[in-house]
């Protein structure tokens, strides 16, 4: 019967090609690019957010204001376009046809007067004075009906291409106000763009946050990231994109990761000339990465051991 030590060492790891790391984290720092108060977080530490989640809210009252007052302006200019466009109403022109009926007809009365006070000058039955008054009102009138027909003339006609050229400009205008209200008012409103942990939360709801603050800390699983140290010997049995086993207590199972860095340069440099026996005490850093499944079983800090599979 085997003893229980030749047991264990016939179940342990062998310690041949394997080497110390620990899990690190390149945290991703969300912040708001407008200032405000914390009037909302939406997430805790140590929670797990999707794409498209929300984070945090500032408040946005006066942001929110602007953007009606922008929308409003930019109505308001599109209907003075549509107006410019479409010239005269029927209504307006109805107006103008009925000032010039009226004009017309006084014309007329002016005209009929006159004929007959010239007769009547030519016989001495009037004043010249009367005649002359008669002629007045008669040239009056006259020029009156050729106004209201000029007037007609100009409700028919389609507005002025520059000024129509110049309200279009008004419209396109409004219409970047309008965007630029909404860009800021958008912004008050921070959401995940990335799939992760919440790492930390560094203020409270009701404090001041300025802008570009971190408001939220985050880990997503593709910055977690493994990195161990190997002697110089090691060196060039290790390559790029090359998979390796870690071990981890806690760990369900042994986990693959891939080499995605290699260090030029040597950690520790021993103060004596190099020999077989001091190239054993250089070690290198290496970094490898664990698939974007098995990531957030690590946890950064945490002590794992490396070796080649």
């Amino acid at each position: 019967m085997m003893s229980s030590s030749l047991l264990l060492a016939a179940c342990s790891k062998p310690r041949e090609n394997v080497w110390q790391g620990y899990v690190e984290g390149e945290y991703v720092t969300i912040s708001a690019s407008q200032s405000g108060r914390l009037d909302r977080l939406s997430v805790a530490r140590g929670q797990q957010v999707s794409v498209g989640a929300a984070l945090f809210a500032l408040e946005s009252g006066d942001e929110t204001a602007a953007r009606q007052q922008a929308l409003r302006q930019l109505q308001s200019a599109e209907a003075q376009l549509t107006d410019i466009q479409s010239g005269k109403r029927p209504q307006e022109i109805s107006v103008t046809q009925a000032q010039l009926l009226q004009a017309q007809a006084m014309a007329k009365k002016a005209q009929v007067q006159l004929a007959r006070d010239e007769s009547q000058f030519q016989v001495g039955g009037i004043a010249k004075q009367q005649l002359d008054d008669s002629r007045a009102t008669a040239e009056t009138t006259a020029a009156q009906v050729r106004q209201w027909q000029s007037q007609l003339a100009v409700d028919r006609l389609p507005n002025r291409d520059a000024q129509i050229r110049a309200q279009q400009e008004q419209v396109a205008a409004s219409q970047a106000a309008l965007a630029q209200a909404e860009w800021r008012l958008d912004q008050k409103t921070v959401s995940a763009t990335r799939t992760g942990l919440v790492f930390d939360t560094l203020y409270r709801e009701g404090e001041w946050v300025a802008a570009g603050n971190p408001v939220v800390r985050m880990l997503p699983p593709e910055n977690v990231k493994i990195r161990f140290f190997v002697p110089e010997p090691v060196l060039g049995k290790l390559k790029l994109n090359q998979t390796v086993t870690l071990y981890c207590d806690g760990c369900p199972a042994d986990l693959p990761a891939s080499i995605s860095y290699i260090a030029t340069d040597a950690e520790f440099t021993p103060s004596i000339i190099y020999s077989n026996e001091s190239r054993a005490k250089l070690v290198y850093m290496i970094e490898a990465h664990p698939s974007m499944t098995d990531a957030p079983k690590l946890h950064p800090g945490q002590p794992l051991e490396v070796s080649l599979p």
